[in-house]
This record gives C-alpha cells, structure tokens and sequence, in this order.
C-alpha cells in the first residue's frame, strides 16, 4: 500500500497536549496529520477538572513553583525539566488565551488563582471552575478543525510505528493507512484505566507507550502511579467520579466514619490518599466523607451538577470518596524537548516520562506539562535537518507492520489484578504475581516497581516502609524494542540531571 498521507509532524492523540502541539506545528508552518481515536473533544483531557499551574501572582514567581514542585516529587524530581515548567508556564496561559481559551476571572478582571495540595500559594488557572479541560480541548479541538495545514483522521488507531535507518518516519495504523512524516508525537495519555478503579476514561490504557516501547524507545518509572484521594465511590453512575482538588483548597474537608477529620486535606496527594487508605483499612469502610457544605456551588458548577445527578447534594450531606489511579508519573522517556530515546520520537503530557513528576505529580503540573513541553517538541522537531528525501516503507515493510497485533487492552482481570497487587500499598509477593500476567504492560509495571525497594510518593511498599536515600534521583528505565524471549523485563537504574 502506498503512503496515504505525508506530513512534517504526525501526532497521535487528541488530548490537551496533541491538539496544542498540532496548533503549534501549524502556526509555525509544517503541515501535520492528528490521529484521533475518538471524535474530537472527547479525549481524557476533557474530563481533567484540574487546572494549569503557572506562577502568574505577584506572590509568587518560577523559583517558588519549582521549589513546590521538587517537595512534592519527593527527591525525583528532574530539576531541568521542572526548571523549564515554572519558567514557561505562564506564557503558556497567555498564548491560551491568545487562541482564545476564557479563564476564570475576579470581580477586577485579573485571573481568578485557585489553592489546591502542595502549593505553598495561589497559582492554578481554571475555566469554568473544575470545567478546565473541557473549556481548552473545546476550544483547542475548533482552532484544529479550522487549521488547513491539520487533516484530522477520526476514529482512526496507530497499530505501529515505522523506522527507516534507526529513526522514527511514521505510523501505519489500524484500517492500513500510511502516514510518512519528518517527526512523530505521541500524546495518547497515560495508564491509570488498567487500574480496576480509576478516574480515567476506558482509553487511558498506555497504547502510545506500547506503540513507542515496541519500536525502540525507552520507558520509565512506571511505577510511579498517583492515586487521587478524592473520587466518588459507591454511587452508581458516579464511580470513580473525581472531586478536583481545588474544592478542598476552598475549604472542603474529610472526615472518618465517626465524623473526625484525621488529615490535613492540603497536603500532596501521596499523604491525602495514604492517610484516607489506612483509615478505610482500620475501620473497614469503604470511604471516607467529603464535606463541601461551607464552598459555595456557582464555583464549581459541573461537579456539584453531577453529584446531584447521581443523587447526592453536597450542600447539605457528606460525598463518600477513596482514593483512585488517576496519574501516570512514568512513561516514554523524553528529555527537556520531548525527545525520546528513538531519533524522530517525541512524547509529550501524560505519556512521556521526563522527570517532571518525580515520584509524586503536584497538583495541575499536567495540563501546565501539556502545553510547555508540546511547544518545546515541535520546536526541535522542526529545526532538526529535514532528510533529503521523504522515507517510503517497502511493500513487504508494511506487510509487517500491518501483521503486528494491536496493543492489547487490560480485560477485567487484568484490572483487578493491578488493583489488588499494584494499588496505593505494595509488597514483593504482590508484585511477583503480575510478573505472570499475560499483559505486557503490566509484566513491565511489576519489573519497574519490584526492585524500587522502599516507599517513595506514590510507590509504597509494606515490606519497604521507608525512602531509601540511596535511590534519590534515580529512576527505573526499561529499554525499548523487541525483546528475545524472557528479555523485555530487564530494567536499568539510571539518574537525570
């Protein structure tokens, strides 16, 4: 089959993060092609009810951000790349508001800034209250359907990545179509959905990882799973249903069964979930209560809207909550400009694995991601040396990559499994077991945590209880292509500037 469609930058992923760096390769110039696998404005991001971290007060400043940043990773931080978040993300927001993107604002005009866990002042953009994603990947999803140097193909799956001579050329996906381009970025999401509770939609299953994985690219920390201490539980239609973060920084605080709030609800997520999940195993509840009674329900409209949809008024009554997989702090290993292991590979948000994190995501760090690090990507990707001839697969090439299965998707087992042995609390024994699972992503999620013998963040071991000094800064790395047989969990240690 011959090549369908040839651009500068192909994109897989239609979230925060592959629509802004499909807009941002347009503007510069380049031609690109989005892979889409739901209809636009359907994404993950969609649902994020977070905002943007950005140090936009005059409070507040790029050195304050990182030192926040840094305290809440917990010595895993890489400080070049939170460096460039702090100092890039404000003029992130404002070119966001450039292309038209309405935030939030108080009685003067100025950005409303919100307070949510781990942030020493008010930093946090929002739209629409806890509307946020929806807001931008609206907007972002109309700017791209206007653009007329982006073809969107919805409805369409990457099935495989193409190398010509050691480098990344393009992707053949699912119903055969070809796609030759100079650079491939991939923007799919995380991982959290192969976790039987979660906040994430059904796709957030590490397709792209697989995809980059497979191909030659390199993998980290995928270990390193945040759960969010606040998502509903036991209400039907509602499961999983995040409360965001910023409803506890205006005031909302959690309670036990015997009416005692037992946490401080403004610490990192790590401490909050890990304090609501021994209190749920010492009483034996199932959750916890969240009392949002004394914030005011015009700020958050879409999540008290929902709640009483599901029947609960969180005016007047508790809403039961427990922790949750919710962030992905690993994946596509990618330096300060997306860069990837693989010549001609870029990840950016949630899929790729800079370090930013560290071993535990401070609030609304991930949109913020999506944008600096997309902008940054296509940047590189353009100023590299165009080749002096546009690559094309063989024939029998793409025979083989259209024989390559599809990456798999986690069944109910598969989610149970990682619930049960890789959850908020760990143990060696756990892990063992999915070293068994017939999923590969999974078989690499238990290789990556085994050997992390302490309790870091999000990654906490009852057999390991305490942070081993010795592993500040370093990071689990699986390296990339196809593995021999009993090969592809072999892991490196590796520490990042």
């Amino acid at each position: 089959m011959a090549v369908s469609h040839e651009a500068d930058v192909a994109v897989v992923g239609a979230g925060a993060a592959g629509l802004y760096a499909a807009l941002c390769a347009a503007r510069d110039g380049a031609s690109v092609v989005l892979i889409s696998a739901t209809p636009l404005a359907q994404t993950a991001s969609y649902w994020a009810q977070g905002g943007l971290a950005a140090a936009l007060a005059d409070d507040d400043s790029p050195e304050l951000h990182l030192r926040d940043t840094e305290l809440a990773g917990r010595a895993l931080v890489r400080r070049s790349a939170a460096e460039i978040l702090a100092r890039e993300a404000p003029g992130c927001v404002h070119d966001l508001q450039a292309l038209g993107v309405r935030f939030d604002a108080d009685s003067h005009g100025q950005l409303a800034l919100g307070l949510e866990g781990g942030h020493s002042v008010r930093r946090v953009v929002h739209a629409g209250g806890s509307a946020t994603g929806r807001r931008v990947v609206r907007q972002l999803s109309a700017l791209v359907a206007e653009q007329q140097r982006i073809v969107v193909l919805e409805g369409a799956r990457a099935r495989a990545l193409w190398l010509r001579d050691g480098r990344c050329s393009g992707l053949v996906c699912d119903d055969g179509e070809v796609i030759s381009a100079r650079a491939v970025v991939i923007g799919t999401g995380g991982i959290a959905a192969m976790w039987a509770r979660t906040t994430n939609p059904p796709g957030s299953q590490g397709v792209g990882l697989l995809l980059a994985h497979r191909a030659g690219a390199a993998l980290a920390d995928l270990e390193l799973l945040q759960f969010h201490p606040t998502a509903v539980i036991g209400v039907p239609g509602r499961e999983g249903f995040l409360v965001t973060e910023a409803i506890r920084g205006e005031g909302a605080t959690l309670h036990d069964a015997s009416g005692e709030r037992f946490v401080d609800e403004l610490l990192p997520r790590d401490e909050v979930s890990r304090a609501i999940e021994a209190r749920l195993r010492e009483s034996g509840e199932r959750s916890v209560g969240l009392d949002m009674r004394s914030v005011d329900p015009a700020h958050f409209p879409n999540v008290v809207g929902a709640l009483r949809s599901a029947g609960l008024d969180p005016a007047s009554e508790l809403v039961p909550v427990a922790p949750a997989a919710h962030y992905t702090m690993g994946g596509i290993v990618a330096d300060v400009h997306a860069h990837s292991t693989l010549p001609g590979l870029y990840a950016v948000g949630e899929s790729s694995c800079t370090g930013l994190h560290g071993a535990n995501r401070l609030a609304s760090n991930s949109l913020s991601e999506c944008f600096v690090f997309s902008r940054r990507a296509v940047a590189h990707a353009l100023a590299e040396p165009q080749p002096a001839q546009r690559s094309t697969p063989s024939e029998a090439e793409l025979q083989a990559l259209r024989e390559l299965p599809a990456p798999p998707v986690g069944d109910a087992a598969t989610r149970d499994a990682l619930w049960h042995d890789a959850g908020i609390v760990r143990s060696a024994d756990g892990l063992s077991r999915l070293l068994d699972s017939p999923h590969p992503l999974v078989r690499l999620i238990a290789r990556c945590a085994l050997p992390r013998t302490e309790s870091r963040g999000a990654h906490q071991r009852l057999d390991y209880p305490e942070r081993n000094p010795a592993l500040d800064h370093r990071h689990v790395v699986v390296r990339g292509g196809e593995p021999a047989a009993g090969d592809e969990l072999e892991i490196d240690w590796q520490r990042w500037d």
